[in-house]
Formats: structure tokens, sequence, C-alpha cells
């Protein structure tokens, strides 16, 4: 085995790096068939995420393939070779296994123990099984790589130890609230249709928002995934809308997950900034992010009441104030902003049903409405809300942002917008970088030790496999010669005899062989012990080519072929 990983992750690089280095899915194609057009390597497949890119190959010269597979991964992830080179790791054999056997049980993922790895190595294995690049080394690798994972997941509280991402992307928009409490009766969007987005609005499902949008490129996917979030039985509204109307659903939601494989930004800080700004009354010199960066993270003055209150109808700040004492979703010039009870009670016998208690009013109402609900505690005379802040600013989240796009779909600007959070990739893994490590840990670690040595030592047994096969077959043939040499010098040996003497050669030769060969078999499964098919060449003269035949014959065997369904 000649096992060669190079690659990096983000242990290794800064988020800005990995985000450059991302590979599209030609890239990958063209990656794979370049490696195996390469001298070093005979086979090969990639592992690609939002986290990490690593190249696997079967090389027959290590520092030659750790040159080639460096080299073509600059060249296909559009990262010069130089800026590259200081955050690539290189794995070799059985610490090429255990790094993979340790990614697939999560120990090596942002967010330790998330299983959604698992799915990205079936998708390698896939992808190098159609391709045709991957050969017998990287599908039993992958396949067992696959098979340890479930074992760390079934076998110990690895999962207790870490979640998805995108619970853990939820968890930190939430703040100190619990994702449940946070997320009840919150309105969703969901940028992107694909494995990601598709659990990012799962998970929404779950945790208890009351409607989600689905916005993509390829309408009968958005459509299809509004279906199956309606049919989950979580009671959740689900509808499905085209990418133009993206910048429409940002003023009527209260959440935003987004994960495409866009190469450029989906959503800009202008059009957050649009979104949060729409229905609320404007702030006395309007900001555009590049002049909420020149005023920096200062926070903002303390609110102040709204200029003309003292003529606005009281029945209609009464109402407001009940709906909101109430936990009602407000109606604001067709948006929708959740906001917490207050302290104290108002005093106003209005139902909780916040869209009937502002049926007729007019427009001006409602825009004093959105001022009040952002910035006007004082003019209900009302303790601060309850609600989750920005990290930049003390000011009510009115537009939660999760980004788990990689090259990001959103603005990292938009952080520096009053009334808005952003969670993205780098964020997640300086928050996970202080996460507590379950006890569970050091029990996949054990299981990842014990499965590595297994795999080393059934990969040299098997590398051994074809020179005892062939060793095997040299015997035969020459009990063969033996038995025809006697048939002319004793001719008149019957059927019975002649089978008699065929027998007793052929065990002779069996025991012979039985204990060189089964004990060979033993030294080579142990470290280092691959020269022992040389010897065992040199000692018998054995043919090259002979032995490399019967490889070829195992391999292309049907009954040793891996049975794809495992990797399910």
């Amino acid at each position: 085995m000649s096992l060669l990983v190079v690659g990096l992750s983000h242990r290794s690089a800064p988020v800005s790096v990995l985000e450059r280095a991302s590979l599209s899915a030609d890239a990958k194609v063209k990656l794979l068939h370049d490696t195996l057009a390469a001298e070093p390597a005979t086979e090969a497949t990639v592992l690609a995420t939002c986290n990490r890119i690593e190249l696997y190959a079967d090389v027959d010269k290590f520092h030659a393939g750790v040159a080639e597979l460096s080299t073509l991964l600059a060249q296909h992830s559009g990262v010069g070779l130089e800026e590259l080179t200081p955050y690539l790791y290189v794995h070799y054999e059985d610490r090429a296994v255990h790094h993979l056997f340790s990614v697939a049980c999560g120990l090596d993922s942002m967010v330790v123990g998330e299983g959604q790895i698992l799915g990205q190595i079936k998708d390698a294995l896939a992808l190098g099984q159609e391709l045709h690049t991957a050969g017998r080394l990287i599908n039993d690798l992958f396949q067992q790589a696959l098979r340890v994972g479930k074992r760390a997941h079934s076998e110990t509280g690895i999962d207790r130890a870490g979640q998805s991402l995108v619970t853990f992307g939820l968890e930190q928009l939430a703040v100190n609230v619990p994702v449940a409490e946070w997320a009840a009766g919150k309105r969703a969007l969901v940028i992107g249709a694909g494995s990601m987005s598709s659990l990012a609005a799962a998970t929404l499902a779950r945790v208890g928002v009351c409607e989600i949008v689905v916005a993509n490129r390829t309408a009968d996917r958005a459509e299809r995934l509004a279906e199956i979030l309606v049919a989950s039985g979580t009671g959740v509204s689900a509808v499905a809308v085209p990418m133009a109307r993206v910048a429409d659903e940002l003023t009527r939601v209260d959440v935003v997950v987004s994960c495409t494989g866009a190469t450029g930004l989906v959503l800009t800080a202008d059009d957050v900034l649009d979104a949060v700004s729409w229905g609320s009354a404007p702030d006395p010199a309007p900001q555009s992010p590049a002049g909420l960066e020149e005023r920096g993270s200062a926070p903002d003055p303390a609110p102040q009441s709204p200029a003309g209150l003292e003529s606005v109808d009281a029945a209609v700040v009464a109402r407001l104030v009940a709906a909101a004492r109430d936990g009602g979703r407000l109606a604001d010039a067709g948006a929708a902003r959740t906001i917490s009870a207050p302290a104290e009670a108002d005093g106003c016998p209005v139902g909780p049903d916040g869209r009937s208690a502002l049926t007729g009013v007019d427009a001006n109402s409602l825009e004093l409405h959105g001022t009040w609900a952002d910035q006007g505690e004082a003019a209900a005379q009302r303790q601060p809300r309850r609600t989750t802040r920005t990290q930049a600013h003390a000011t009510t989240v009115r537009l939660a942002l999760l980004d788990l796009a990689m090259p990001r779909d959103i603005d990292a600007a938009v952080h520096r917008i009053p009334g808005v959070r952003l969670v993205d990739i780098e964020s997640l893994a300086e928050a996970s970088a202080d996460a507590p490590m379950a006890a569970d840990v050091d029990a996949v670690r054990g299981i990842v030790a014990q499965e590595v040595a297994a795999f080393g030592a059934a990969q040299r047994a098997a590398h051994i496999t074809p020179t005892v096969v062939a060793l095997r077959a040299m015997a035969a043939e020459v009990v063969a010669m033996e038995v025809a040499r006697l048939d002319g010098r004793v001719p008149d040996l019957d059927e019975r005899q002649r089978a008699e003497v065929t027998q007793t050669v052929r065990r002779v030769v069996d025991k012979l062989l039985h204990a060189p060969t089964v004990r060979v078999k033993q030294l080579a499964s142990e470290p280092g012990g691959a020269g022992y098919a040389e010897a065992l060449r040199e000692l018998f003269d054995l043919d090259p080519q002979t032995v490399a035949s019967v490889s070829r014959a195992d391999a292309a065997d049907p009954m040793n072929d891996d049975d794809p369904g495992r990797a399910s």
C-alpha cells in the first residue's frame, strides 16, 4: 500500500484561503483525470467539502507523488502553489488511513462528532467510481472509512460531542437562548436546495419555525424541497420562489440560511441593508455599507422617542403594545417582525392575533410601528426586551443570517449593519475552537486506532496473496510435470494407481508449502512486512509477470468486488 493524501482544511488554513481554494464539480473531474495522467498515481479520488480539500492517491513514488499532487491542487483550485504550500498537509500509508478514518468519525470536523461528513465521503467514493479513477485501494479505503464512521456513531456517544454544522450555526444565532425557543414562530428563507440547504430547511422545520421559503435557481428542486417540508409532519408552511424574489422575501423573514454553489455573492451588504431598512423609519443620516464601515462598531446612540409621537392616535399605540405583550407577529406593511413580550403589562384588552390588531392602521402608523418595534421601548415606557443581539451593535436583531457556503454567499460586511447578525464558516470555526470535547471522543480514537491497524494488516496480507498464489501455481505445475514423467516411465499404471501417486505428490508439496506461506502472510501483515513478498519471489524465482497477472485477475474477479450497497 502506498496511499498518499495531500490537502488543506480549516485546521491548517484560514477561511480566506479555503474559500479561494474551493473546487467546483467540473474542477473535481479535471483534477482526478489529471492526477491519473500523472506518472506517480495509479488511482485517486478527491474529498472536497466546505472545510477541506483532500486528494487521495495510490502512488509508487512518495516525493514525486507529493510534488505532483500539490501542483495539481494548486492548478485546479486557483490558488498559486507558493501561496498554497504553507497550508498543505501530507499523510502517507498508515497515517493517511488514520487521517481518513478520523475524518469519517467526525474527529477532524469543525464541529466534533458531526455526521454529515459520512455523506461527503460517500460522494467522494461515488465520484471516483463514476470516473473509474478509484481502484481497489481507494474503494477498500473509503468503504472501510464509511463503516468505521458508522461504528463510531453507533458504539459511542460521539453524537453528544457535537452536532451538525446547521444546528451549531443556529445555536450561534440564538446566542444564549435555546434554539427551539428562539426559532418559535419565525419565518425563514433558505437559499439553495442542495444537501446542506435541505438539511438546514429540515432542521429549521424541526426546531419550530412557522414558515420556510425556499429559493433556488432550479425551480423544480426548490418546489420538491418545499413539498417534502410540508409533508414532514412538523406543521411548517413551505413555499418555493424563484431567485429573483429573494430581495422581496428578505423583507418578510427573520432568518436566512444560504448554501449555494455560486462563485460570487448571493446577498450583498446593500441587499441586506435595503431589507432591514424597508418599512422602518429612516435614520436621520442613512448609512451605506461603506459608511457603516467608516463608523466602525461603536454602539448606536440610546433610542429616542419617535418625533411626532404625541400626535399619534393613542388607540393605535395601545394595540401595538398589546400585540407585542402577547408575543404576536406584527404585519409591517407586508413585512413580519418577531418581537418579545414586554416585562410589564400595558392593560390593553387586545387578543393575541397581532395581524387582526393592526387592521385598518394607516401607512404613517405602520411606519411609526417600524420605529417603535426596533428602537422605541421608551415610547411605550417598557423594560428592554429579551432578544439576541449582534456582535457589533447593541440593537435588536431584525435579521439573522447563517452562511454555510464556501466560497461565502453573504457579504461579510453585513455584520456592520445594525439589526443584523451574521454567522458564517469563519465565525463557526472560532466558536467551535472553544467547544467542550465529550469523553466519548477518547473511545472513538480507540476505535480509529484499532481499525487502522486492522486495515493495514489486511492490505499488507492482500499484497502478498498474489505472490503466494503464484508460488502454489508453480508448485502445481511442477507436480503435473513430474506425474507426466512418471507416466512415461511406468506406463502400466492403472487409473487408480496413477491417481494415488498424483495425490501423494500433491500432499507432500502442500505440506512443504503450508508453514512458509502461512508464516509469510503473518509477517507481511505486520508493519514493515511488505518486503516478504519480494523475498518470496526471489527465493522461488517467481516470474514477476505471473504475479502481476494473478493481481489483475484477482482485481477483475467479480466475486472479489466490494458491494456498492455497503457505502450507503
